[in-house]
């Protein structure tokens, strides 16, 4: 990928709402050239969706995430991919990421409720042929996501203790 692409990824992963005038005028381009770059990102799947980040805690709304670490068999000649690929087909799971380590996969879902989340994990998830064990990680506060950090007051300084 050519390095005005790149420049034109890393402009909308800090504002996917950053006007392509601007973009053009970031890098140097006429307004037509950035909107076909933008074009081209977008139909080949480099850009796969544009997304807000979102404060769930000032929304009032209930939602409990997880993240379940997931030891699987891999598949013959297959690997993770196909287990990885029927467990994304899951409406409660958000991520789903292959990892080195105790575990092989990491998936993050979203329920609302802890009995939901439990449920998906006992009834769905386990029943998955391939699953050999599961740990379950409650998400109990969001400090940091994608980059923006919550709950923090703009302008407000680290605590220095002597």
């Amino acid at each position: 990928m050519d390095e005005i692409k790149l420049k034109i990824l890393d402009v909308l992963r800090e504002d996917a709402r950053t006007p392509v005038e601007a973009i053009a005028k970031m890098l140097g381009l006429a307004v037509t050239e950035a909107a076909g770059l933008i074009d081209e990102l977008e139909s080949g799947g480099v850009i796969a969706k544009y997304t807000t980040v979102v404060d769930e805690e000032r929304t009032g709304a209930e939602r409990v995430n997880a993240l379940i670490e997931v030891k699987v068999s891999p598949v013959k000649s297959r690997g993770f991919d196909e287990i990885a690929r029927y467990i994304c087909q899951f409406s409660e799971v958000k991520s789903v990421y292959l990892m080195s380590g105790a575990y092989d996969l990491a998936v993050f879902i979203e329920g609302r409720s802890l009995k939901e989340v439990a449920r998906f994990v006992s009834e769905k998830l386990s029943a998955v042929d391939k699953v050999l064990s599961t740990a379950t990680h409650f998400i109990l506060k969001k400090y940091k996501l994608e980059g923006v950090e919550f709950g923090s007051e703009a302008g407000s300084r680290l605590i220095v203790h002597p």
